[in-house]
């Protein structure tokens, strides 16, 4: 099973449209990837999902009960400074690397510059399905 860290971008972006992110959240429902997520990504992604697109309390509770559900939590021991540009990317990071993730799923370009990091692999949407489907293939 292929585990990930997916950044806030991400996460809006799969709750606000039907495309490929909302497939790879129904993938982690079923068991066939595993999420790795932090209550620091939680907390971030309710409040964009809060200010920015008007999400109601009850969404958000919804939202927060099925993150619990279906998502493995860590607490990250290790605080990173790595990304200068936009420090709030060093979360996703100390997510993945506490949780021992296979990659990060982002469309962030501070995060895809790095490409990699302590041997987590940082890849777009599109990367991560066709590693998916070679991972289902093998």
């Amino acid at each position: 099973m292929i585990a990930v860290t997916f950044d806030t971008s991400f996460y809006i972006g799969a709750l606000n449209s039907r495309g490929a992110g909302s497939r790879l959240l129904s993938m982690a429902e079923t068991g066939e990837i595993r999420v790795d997520i932090s209550e620091q990504i939680v907390t971030e992604i309710l409040r964009v999902l809060r200010e920015k697109f008007g999400w109601d309390g009850y969404r958000i509770n919804q939202l927060r009960q099925t993150l619990s559900r279906i998502a493995n939590h860590v607490a990250p021991k290790e605080t990173l400074d790595v990304i200068k540009e936009d420090p709030p990317d060093n979360r996703i990071l100390e997510c993945a690397v506490e949780a021992g993730s296979d990659c990060i799923v982002t469309w962030d370009k501070d995060l895809l510059r790095l490409g990699r990091y302590r041997g987590v692999r940082i890849v777009t949407v599109p990367e991560f399905l066709h590693m998916v489907k070679s991972a289902r293939e093998s």
